[in-house]
């Protein structure tokens, strides 16, 4: 029978009664209890139920609150029951609070708390976390190595036995190589090797069960539960590769590389497309020059022979190798070399000969033969010409015999820094034909064969040096010692080229011309420069210096248009200048005489026509600008020159066509003097324009007015300046006609007669 508890509340002699609370230590009641409910756990009594009738009653989680109705107490006497079994694993304890009042329902006890424990019982067994558990370990491992962990859980309390968890090791499988090969922590779950003996090759897999017991295993009271762990052996290269065979053929033709000869075929034990299954290739011998490697298939794990470096056939006809893999698995390959038609070769390649320049035609220069490397072919070799840029050199097409077809010259644009490269085929007659290229190269040795010429070929001076000098020096296309020291000096003709000129020796490459004279007119002048190199057959040549004479600013700089002239256009810009002048002034004599055939024709049609028919009045033409070959008739009278008219003659200045009918008298325009002045040309034009505007007989559009006609007679003298001289008239001209055809005309003009 559960214990009941009285409380009394006895006053203290001479103190004043204090009333106690009432208290219930904690409750213990077994999990899973059959019964019969409800079951009594404790009766509440209270002290003033001596006095006056109380009810009691309890509230918290599991009375009046979720879970309700598990336990219950009697409001009279105060008995708590529990009305079911309690289950530890899903609420292990209950906090209640009991209550008693009296019947008009005032409280006459503080409320007390009713602590109820839910005493474990072992209910559940183990549950292991994974059901299936996967772990590695390498083959050839030592005992003692650490494999994997298994776990276990047991809702029961920890804290008890109930709770508490022992593994082991029910079966192995396979047995191999002994049944024991691993054991397990019993506390922990670790599982470890004990025994030697783990070979991937025999066993790949273990499988193990494993059982967890609560209740500390005992196994006549604990609660057990099992599950399987699997093992894999992991794979170690342990297993050397093994050749299939102990001789491997292959051949390859001569000179050709990147060619599989053979395919080398082994077995690992080792798991495939591993590290340690994967084969490495290394040749031990027979291949002294490095011709074959031998690369891994990473698919079939074969070693491939492959030709790296042409091999010759006349040199090696066959091969033998021997490979291994790193761990001692040997074989020997042999490989058969097929002999292929190769390309001739020179040697050497270039091949280099000194020459002098200048030597004649048909002169033999040497033999460029090729050698043929078929040794066991008997082939004939044919030469010709590949590249000869300045077609001097011709080869025998049967001895490769060198002869020369032109003269050889250092300075052709063909050579280079004295190097002329000629290049030749060689071809023999095997099936298919193979042709080798070989280069001869000729050092063409310098001699004496150019004269020098004036550098730089233009200059400007001022009119009045103060001082002004050109330094001059000399071109040649010879290489010392036949090039400079150089001799510079002035021609003696024309004689005034010594009179204005002179030169003066800088240095043997250089020289300064300058002026004698303090004054020299402006214009383009040519100076024949004489000059002589230092050959052992010295070369002279007279080279012509233009010099442009100039007025310059304070700086020294021409001013004039002609400098502009001069620096921008050159001898061949001035020749196509004058060219298409030409052209252009043929073109404009065609066209004239075009439209005067044409006018003539126009004229003849005139004359057929009746003037009723004539229909030129109702019928416009727009295309034709000016008037059309009407208003190409002009009166030239007006720019003659006025003493040459007479004056009851004087024709208006208006221009009309040959057809016009002229409405109003004619004006007549006034008598200029019979001897302008120069300066009143402009005058004279616009009072002719002005005329010509005023005149109502001038037709009503735009014409082509000539003014290219300058009369005859002119009391005004020519403009030209050809017809008066700068510098006197006792001045003798005649050195201009030692200055060639240029100045050939201004001789006649200056130093001939009057006439």
């Amino acid at each position: 029978p559960s214990p009941s508890v009285k409380l009394t509340l006895s006053p203290l002699p001479s103190l004043k009664r204090m009333k106690r609370d009432w208290v219930i230590p904690p409750i213990n009641v077994p999990e899973n209890s059959r019964g019969p409910f409800p079951q009594e756990l404790v009766r509440i009594r209270s002290d003033h139920d001596k006095n006056r009738s109380l009810r009691y009653s309890v509230t918290g989680p599991g009375a009046d609150q979720p879970p309700t109705g598990i336990f219950i107490i009697d409001p009279i006497s105060g008995e708590l029951s529990v009305n079911k079994p309690l289950d530890r694993e899903h609420i292990p304890s209950f906090h209640l609070r009991a209550h008693a009042v009296d019947l008009n329902g005032n409280q006459v006890e503080n409320p007390i708390d009713i602590v109820i424990n839910v005493i474990d019982m072992n209910d559940n067994r183990p549950e292991f976390t994974h059901q299936l558990w996967n772990g590695t370990v390498p083959e050839g491992s030592k005992p003692g190595t650490f494999v994997m962990t298994v776990t276990s859980v047991d809702k029961d309390d920890p804290k008890t036995a109930n709770g508490m968890l022992r593994y082991k090791i029910l079966s192995q499988n396979p047995e191999s190589p002994s049944s024991n090969m691993f054991t397990i922590n019993n506390k922990t779950g670790g599982i470890i090797t004990v025994a030697a003996g783990l070979d991937r090759e025999k066993v790949s897999e273990y499988m193990l069960i494993i059982q967890a017991t609560d209740m500390e295993g005992n196994p006549m009271y604990g609660l057990s539960n099992t599950a399987t762990a699997v093992i894999r052996v992991t794979d170690i290269n342990d297993n050397p590769p093994e050749f299939t065979a102990e001789t491997f053929f292959g051949e390859v033709p001569e000179n050709r590389v990147n060619v599989i000869v053979a395919n080398l075929t082994v077995t690992d034990k080792d798991q495939p497309n591993t590290p340690a299954w994967n084969a490495v290739y290394k040749i031990t011998g027979g291949d002294p020059t490095g011709s074959f490697s031998v690369p891994t298939d990473p698919t079939t794990n074969e070693g491939l022979v492959t030709v790296v470096k042409p091999i010759d056939f006349e040199t090696n006809r066959a091969f033998l190798r021997g490979i291994h893999p790193p761990r001692q698995s040997t074989a020997t390959v042999s490989i058969r070399v097929i002999d292929v038609n190769e390309s001739p070769y020179f040697q050497p390649d270039p091949k280099l000969i000194k020459l002098e320049e200048g030597i004649l035609p048909e002169t033999s220069l040497t033999t460029f033969a090729a050698q043929d490397p078929d040794r066991f072919m008997h082939q004939n070799i044919r030469y010709s010409k590949l590249s000869d840029p300045a077609q001097w050199l011709r080869i025998d097409p049967n001895t490769g015999h060198i002869v020369t077809m032109a003269v050889l010259d250092r300075e052709s644009p063909f050579v280079k820094n004295s190097l002329y490269n000629a290049t030749f085929l060689a071809t023999d007659n095997g099936a298919p034909p193979a042709t080798g290229t070989g280069t001869l190269q000729i050092y063409l040795l310098d001699i004496n064969d150019n004269a020098p010429r004036v550098f730089p070929q233009e200059a400007e001076i001022c009119e009045k040096p103060e001082p002004n000098a050109i330094n001059i020096t000399a071109m040649d296309g010879d290489l010392s010692p036949n090039a400079g020291p150089f001799a510079f000096e002035l021609a003696h003709r024309p004689s005034d080229v010594r009179r204005n000129w002179t030169i003066t020796r800088i240095s043997g490459d250089y020289a300064q011309l300058s002026l004698k004279i303090g004054y020299l007119e402006s214009g383009i002048y040519e100076l024949p420069v004489i000059i002589t190199d230092s050959g052992n057959l010295p070369m002279s040549n007279t080279s012509y210096l233009r010099i442009k004479v100039c007025q310059c600013d304070v700086n020294g700089d021409c001013t004039d248009q002609q400098h502009i002239m001069a620096a921008g256009l050159g001898t061949g810009a001035i020749i196509s200048i004058l060219l298409c002048i030409i052209i252009l002034l043929i073109l404009v004599l065609m066209f004239v005489v075009w439209m005067k055939r044409r006018d003539k024709e126009r004229q003849a049609k005139q004359l057929l026509i009746d003037p009723e028919d004539d229909v030129r009045d109702n019928i416009l033409k727009y295309d034709e600008e000016g008037g059309g070959e009407e208003d190409q008739d002009y009166d030239l009278s007006q720019l003659q020159q006025p003493d040459t008219l007479e004056h009851d003659s004087i024709k208006p200045v208006g221009i009309r066509r040959l057809d016009e009918r002229p409405l109003h008298p004619e004006p007549q325009y006034p008598m200029r003097s019979a001897a302008p002045h120069p300066g009143d040309i402009g005058d004279f034009i616009n009072e002719g324009l002005k005329a010509a505007d005023n005149d109502p007989t001038a037709p009503p559009y735009d014409s082509l007015l000539v003014f290219d006609y300058e009369g005859s007679g002119s009391t005004a003298g020519s403009l030209s300046s050809l017809n008066s001289s700068s510098s006197g008239g006792d001045q003798d001209y005649d050195y201009l006609n030692d200055w060639g055809p240029r100045f050939r005309k201004l001789a006649d003009m200056y130093g001939g007669s009057d006439d």
